[in-house]
């Protein structure tokens, strides 16, 4: 009898074997730490006419949607600092990165345009936050869990040091199986080490926090290359209070 898959799809794993394929034909390539720092070193000189240019339109959405909110906010890769200046006076703005030569561009920015809602700025490795748990009201992380060596730790920090019924944004890049862009993406994978970041990204790899639900989800300019995603963090089911009998 006939189950109407199409030819090649796997059961067991519920993909095509086509689609399968193209994701093995992809050299993974591995970031550490390391790697990183050494990639945005070298971008760091001209971070804010190349990529950061791209990455206007999803930084200003991401900045515009916290800006309508009140309380503490966490920047995660504030980089050179390029989205600071459009924050609102009303909320206190906290930032980190992993590469020293951004953070020293985003404090003269801050310092050039006397943006007195920054309470900080950080040197800090985005899977290990060394901030106390439910610190923030909102979370942010910009262009960010493509670059880091382990994604799924850093949706974990994310989520505890951000408080329940807050949320968490990811504006990111995610990979696309098919079509011209997917065969581009494949192409650059092997050289994730040398642009500091990877091409080949799948959506799943953030979906990894039960607490963080997913109340939002939306392509970007330009082009659709990159995603916002905004998750709702719930209370844990022992912390919810019980209802009066």
């Amino acid at each position: 009898m006939s189950d109407n898959k199409p030819s090649g799809f796997h059961a067991s794993t519920g993909v095509h074997a086509g689609a399968q394929k193209r994701r093995s034909d992809a050299k993974v390539v591995q970031l550490d730490e390391g790697q990183v720092r050494e990639a945005y070193r070298r971008w760091a000189p001209v971070y804010d006419y190349t990529f950061g240019a791209i990455s206007t339109a999803g930084r200003r959405h991401a900045v515009e949607i916290v800006n309508a909110g009140t309380g503490r906010v966490l920047e995660v890769g504030v980089g050179t600092g390029l989205s600071l200046p459009d924050y609102k006076k009303h909320l206190d703005i906290v930032g980190i990165d992993l590469a020293p030569e951004m953070l020293e561009k985003a404090r003269e920015r801050v310092k050039a345009e006397k943006l007195t809602n920054i309470s900080g700025l950080y040197e800090m490795d985005a899977s290990n936050l060394r901030f106390p748990d439910n610190s923030f009201d909102k979370t942010v992380a910009m262009y960010v869990i493509t670059v880091v060596p382990d994604p799924q730790k850093v949706m974990q920090e994310l989520s505890r040091v951000t408080k329940p019924g807050g949320e968490v944004m990811l504006i990111n890049h995610f990979s696309q199986e098919d079509g011209v862009r997917g065969w581009v993406e494949r192409q650059m994978a092997p050289f994730a080490d040398l642009v500091g970041w990877h091409s080949v990204f799948d959506v799943s790899r953030v979906m990894v926090c039960p607490e963080l639900k997913l109340i939002d989800r939306k392509a970007l300019r330009p082009w659709g290359i990159f995603t916002m995603m905004r998750f709702r963090k719930e209370e844990a089911a022992n912390q919810r209070p019980v209802a009066a009998e």
